[in-house]
């Protein structure tokens, strides 16, 4: 047995002169996913239809819930183009709805083959009799229906229910790659995973202070790396140990600016990294007015050590918004763990708020920063994240095993 689903693209649809690029990045997506089982993957205007064992169909609703890119998914029945099938099947996708309780009902057409001898309003109709004829206990209610029985007439004809809601967005890697700065907090996940919804594939840097921050620190950002992992199809994760560079700060003697000093080395470090692995843009999950650090000044100051663009998707959400989302996509309980990183440690009680730009620059140049920086990434720990590991974070440790492995599941 096989269990067949209908996948919606999101906003690729909107694409013209270059919508088969995207297209085309879904698609990869979507097969590196699947990686490990057995699937048949189909492409026509404006759907996919994804074909999978039974045994299978869970952890692939799973998948592709997690695929930026794919707007919608629906457990669908694959039928000829022909009426008295597509009855049985509404019929029996009814059926599945009644015994759930569901009591009223409408139907919705789309007929893309204009060659079908019914028209949308007249298959819907159809459909709608053939309904409350073969289960009484069903009635149609255009205005508050408890389902939609959808029918799409296309190449063959597709009805389909309930639609299982995907992360929207673009596909990953479609916007190029961008360095995400990821700490322990709650806002770097989260700031991650919205820019990989926006078609950014994503490799992270890490700051660590050792023995300042503990190991448990490093393995709670590692966690959290996986965790996005799940967004991204995978993540690069740089270990960067910036004890040195944090030492010779707080050496400079301006206490309130050691908090600014350290954003800046960051930024420079994440810069090198981008040049390093081609990166176009550099990702943090700073939020204007948040804490002393992200004030506009201050923002304008960590800025200026790239000529890259910085990408703050959480620039003007609230916090509860944003721990919202970090609940929703598994990195809050990991996040609030007690291991604090390397910013928090070596925070001033009064630090800077509104910072004079030449003044700390000069002063952040008089630190002669750069050699241990570059030492630092030069040093830098690599390590990767694949997709197998990000299952198994989520429970899926057999499906990991066989992604990881590279072999299909048994």
């Amino acid at each position: 047995m096989r269990t067949f689903f209908l996948i919606k693209p999101g906003e690729i649809e909107l694409k013209l002169g270059n919508r088969r690029e995207f297209v085309h990045r879904l698609k990869e997506q979507i097969q590196k996913r699947l990686h490990g089982i057995h699937f048949d993957l189909e492409e026509y205007p404006g759907r996919f239809f994804l074909s999978v064992e039974e045994k299978d169909a869970d952890f692939a609703l799973f998948v592709l819930q997690h695929c930026p890119g794919i707007n919608g998914i629906a457990h669908a029945i694959k039928s000829e183009k022909r009426t008295e099938r597509i009855l049985k099947a509404a019929i029996e996708i009814a059926s599945k709805e009644a015994a759930r309780g569901a009591r009223r009902f409408k139907v919705e057409t789309r007929r893309s083959d204009k060659s079908f001898p019914l028209d949308s309003y007249g298959m819907s109709a159809a459909a709608g009799d053939a309904v409350t004829q073969a289960l009484s206990s069903l009635s149609v209610d255009v205005h508050n229906p408890d389902f939609v029985i959808a029918i799409e007439i296309r190449e063959r004809a597709y009805i389909y229910a309930s639609t299982s809601p995907g992360p929207r967005g673009l596909p990953v890697g479609s916007q190029g790659k961008g360095v995400l700065l990821l700490s322990g907090g709650i806002d770097s996940p989260v700031a991650g995973y919205m820019m990989a919804r926006r078609g950014l594939a994503i490799e992270s840097v890490y700051f660590h202070t050792y023995p300042f921050t503990s190991e448990e620190a490093q393995k709670k950002v590692e966690q959290l790396a996986r965790r996005i992992a799940i967004w991204t199809g995978g993540m690069h994760a740089w270990i960067v140990s910036f004890t040195e560079v944090q030492l010779k700060i707080k050496k400079g003697g301006r206490e309130e600016a050691n908090t600014l000093m350290l954003r800046m080395a960051m930024m420079k470090a994440a810069d090198v990294i981008a040049s390093r692995i081609k990166a176009r843009a550099i990702v943090t999950g700073e939020s204007l007015g948040q804490v002393a650090s992200q004030t506009a000044e201050n923002l304008r100051l960590s800025q200026s050590m790239t000529s890259l663009p910085v990408l703050r998707p959480l620039i003007g959400i609230d916090k509860e918004e944003t721990i919202a989302t970090a609940r929703r996509i598994g990195t809050y309980a990991i996040s609030i763990l007690p291991y604090e990183d390397c910013c928090v440690l070596f925070s001033p009680k009064h630090p800077v708020l509104k910072p004079d730009f030449e003044d700390l620059r000069a002063y952040f140049s008089s630190l002669e920063l750069e050699s241990e920086i570059l030492k630092a990434v030069d040093k830098a720990e690599e390590k990767f994240f694949s997709f197998g590991d990000a299952l198994r974070e989520y429970g899926l440790d057999a499906y990991a095993e066989f992604w990881n492995a590279g072999g299909p599941r048994a």
